[in-house]
């Protein structure tokens, strides 16, 4: 029996606001209402964005209204942008257009657990309403049956209206044995007629197939996909800040997402372009002098961890002299290495520090100690100032000092402890400093975070994971210039890269839901720096390229592969040519008439990207990602250099040249070497025919001979990039076109 959905009350019908449609309209009912109302917002703009970015991922959802089918999204914010408040809305619009069921998973980790579940429960206001719309169940096992089955009960009784029906509500840990029960729950409930909503918070992390390189499934991944294959009629939104993974792993893997939606944070939120882009001065790179090592123990606190507490507790100082009592929290995170034993060093030399200032600074003024502390505290209030407008006067800071170092709780954050890792009550003190590791990684919240010192460096330099580690992004525009990062060299490139990373796929993703076309067909390609990966290699089997065109050239090795290709890229060359006017080129007066070109002079590269570049195909998969690569860098270039123009060459004035092949069917040597000899008196060859100083295009027309026959007229193109136009990319090859 289908699910009735009649007598359904909503406030409002909006469709959602976007260039590319939906596959259906949601309705904002008052579960959503009422939620924005509760949310902690500034003001209407700000809950329009959260209510219009969720009805735009739910209406790419499978409807509650079709018979059965499933879906999977992938939902990209940016680190500490409000991802939770985002799945909590659609969340509330599920329950608002008639979803019996949604299931959270949430939390790799008790603490990030019980951090997210909280927060789900206080926005939806579970404990503090009157009325009885959700049924929360915590990490069920299959005692809960009954109760489930009643609510599923009450949605199948056409007698029963909307507004009297409960909606379930699952959350559950990541983890194999939470998953098991679930999956086990699943089994013995009778869902083929249920639409359920399944959100996978950090989706990421954890739940991908880490053994895939082997064959074989993962713990984590075999329970993710039972407990999908259970749900006849689910969507699976997969959310995260750093999609590298979900996007590279395999096209045929059931959490290979169909569709993207990209999340707009709100106006006050500071990331990496206001941190490692922006003109404030807020990253610091810690020396290699403070940075222990094996090699180099060091056996007191560093300078820059005393500076970076200085900056901290100023900033403390500056809540107590605008309010006796502030609001809020501002803390500091030191953040020293995965391993434990660091913890307690770094711990106790925050502790020391704290207990020395606090009974130097309670000593008389004229104590020549606490004079030199001062002197110490007025340096970092200068640097304060280069950031912080209308901030207090030193003397003013100076008076609050001693109660801002006295009453800051500082914590030991480290999941090895005996009771586990500690849960922080943000509500006791406004002003902490954590020091922890992997505790503080991925996930876990730092209320107020102003300062953070990391001395640690990228690992292996996984993208995705040295992201993750950027607790100190947020909203924090009401107190930017407060905020410091104190990072290892190599980790302050990374972020720094890895802004541009970020933008190039966002941009990307943005333009191809746009386009209407589904996910599988986007092209796995996007920049990225050398010294980074953009994730964990255990979890793809996809092979990917690297590459940076950079006074290099760009040669097909297979022009002649697909005669359809072919043909196309016969016209779309035909039609180029036709629009420019061509001379012939300088050189030697003995060359032969294959060494002899015509060319063109400053042509615009709009012309050439959009009319030759952009619509050529590529067959052959390494050619194609290399290609791929290379439209990526000569994209950005001309992004920032509309007017720029390039050279093109039609080689041999378009006689054909021909060309054998391989035992690979690859052509064995597109360029024409020097001539006479060596020397190239005559000829120098044709990769020097080229403008040192531009894009350079040759136009080749090919008699390609291979054993199976040959093939005539097949153009190949030739580009030379130069420096300028250098960047690094990556790309994959999964079959787009």
């Amino acid at each position: 029996m289908a699910l009735s959905t009649t007598n359904a009350q909503v406030i409002d019908i909006l469709k959602p606001k976007s260039s590319a449609p939906g596959l259906w309209s949601p309705n904002v009912g008052p579960e959503t209402v009422g939620l924005l109302k509760h949310l902690d917002l500034p003001d209407d703009e700000s809950r329009k964005l959260v209510r219009d970015q969720a009805l735009s991922v739910l209406s790419r959802c499978v409807s509650p209204q079709d018979l059965g089918g499933h879906q999977t999204g992938l939902v990209v914010g940016y680190v500490q942008s409000g991802k939770t408040m985002s799945f909590t809305t659609v969340t509330a619009l599920a329950l608002d257009n008639g979803f019996p069921i949604i299931i959270v998973i949430a939390g790799t980790s008790k603490p990030l657990f019980w951090q997210s579940e909280k927060r789900l429960k206080d926005d939806l206001r579970l404990n503090d309403r009157d009325d009885h719309k959700w049924k929360h169940f915590s990490n069920p096992k299959t005692n809960a049956r009954a109760s489930i089955e009643s609510a599923l009960a009450e949605w199948r009784d056409p007698a029963v209206s909307v507004n009297a029906r409960q909606t379930v509500l699952i959350t559950v840990m990541k983890n194999h044995t939470h998953l098991r029960h679930l999956n086990a729950l699943l089994k013995v409930l009778s869902l083929k007629d249920v639409p359920i909503l399944v959100v996978d918070d950090e989706a990421d992390q954890a739940g991908l197939n880490a053994s895939v390189n082997k064959g074989e499934l993962s713990t984590t991944y075999r329970c993710l996909v039972e407990l999908r294959q259970l749900l006849p009629h689910h969507t699976f939104l997969q959310y995260t800040a750093t999609p590298q993974a979900p996007l590279l792993i395999n096209l045929i893997d059931v959490l290979s997402p169909r569709f993207a939606e990209v999340l707009e944070p709100g106006k006050a939120y500071t990331g990496g372009k206001e941190f490692f882009a922006g003109h404030l001065k807020l990253a610091r790179t810690i020396p290699d002098a403070d940075i222990p090592t094996k090699d180099h123990p060091l056996t007191s606190p560093p300078e820059s961890l005393l500076l970076a507490m200085r900056l901290f507790y100023l900033g403390v100082a500056a809540g107590y002299v605008h309010s006796e009592q502030p609001k809020g929290n501002r803390s500091m995170m030191v953040h020293p290495s995965q391993k434990t034993v660091p913890h307690m060093v770094y711990y106790n030399w925050v502790n020391q520090a704290q207990k020395q200032w606090v009974a130097i600074l309670q000593q008389g003024k004229n104590n020549p100690d606490r004079k030199d502390l001062l002197a110490e505290f007025k340096e970092a209030y200068d640097d304060l100032c280069t950031a912080v407008p209308n901030i207090p006067s030193f003397d003013a800071l100076a008076d609050k000092l001693s109660r801002a170092v006295r009453n800051t709780h500082v914590i030991e954050v480290n999941s090895k402890q005996v009771t586990g890792t500690p849960e922080i009550n943000w509500k006791n003190d406004y002003a902490h400093i954590l020091v922890g590791g992997q505790a503080m990684d991925r996930g876990f919240t730092v209320e107020g975070l102003t300062v953070t010192y990391m001395p640690r460096t990228t690992g292996v330099g996984n993208a995705d994971t040295v992201q993750q580690r950027a607790r100190f992004f947020g909203y924090k525009m009401g107190y930017l210039g407060y905020c410091r990062v104190f990072i290892e060299d190599s980790a302050h490139k990374a972020f720094k890269a890895y802004v541009d990373h970020e933008e190039h796929i966002r941009k990307q993703l943005k333009e191809h839901r746009a386009s209407a076309k589904p996910l599988t067909e986007w092209k796995r390609a996007f920049f990225l720096e050398p010294n980074l990966r953009p994730t964990r290699a255990s979890v793809l089997d996809m092979p990917y390229i690297r590459d940076n065109y950079s006074d290099s050239w760009f040669r097909p090795t297979a022009p002649h592969d697909a005669p359809d290709a072919t043909e196309t890229n016969r016209t779309i060359v035909e039609d180029f040519l036709a629009d420019l006017v061509l001379v012939p080129d300088e050189g030697h007066k003995a060359r032969t008439e294959t060494q002899r070109h015509t060319v063109a002079s400053d042509v615009p590269l709009a012309d050439v990207f959009s009319k030759l570049l952009l619509p050529l195909r590529m067959t052959r998969p390494n050619d194609s990602q290399h290609f791929t690569g290379l439209l990526l860098q000569v994209q950005q270039y001309f992004d920032k250099h509309p007017n720029a123009v390039c050279t093109v060459y039609h080689m041999s004035g378009g006689r054909e040249r021909e060309r054998s092949v391989d035992n690979q069917d690859k052509v064995k040597n597109l360029f024409q070497g020097a001539h006479p000899d060596k020397s190239g008196a005559i000829y120098r060859g044709d990769q020097y025919i080229r403008n040192n100083e531009q894009l350079t295009i040759q136009i080749h027309n090919l008699q390609v001979q291979t054993p199976d026959g040959n093939f005539s007229n097949v153009p190949a193109i030739a580009v030379w990039v130069p420096r300028e136009m250098s960047k690094a990319w990556l790309s994959q090859n999964q079959g787009a076109s």
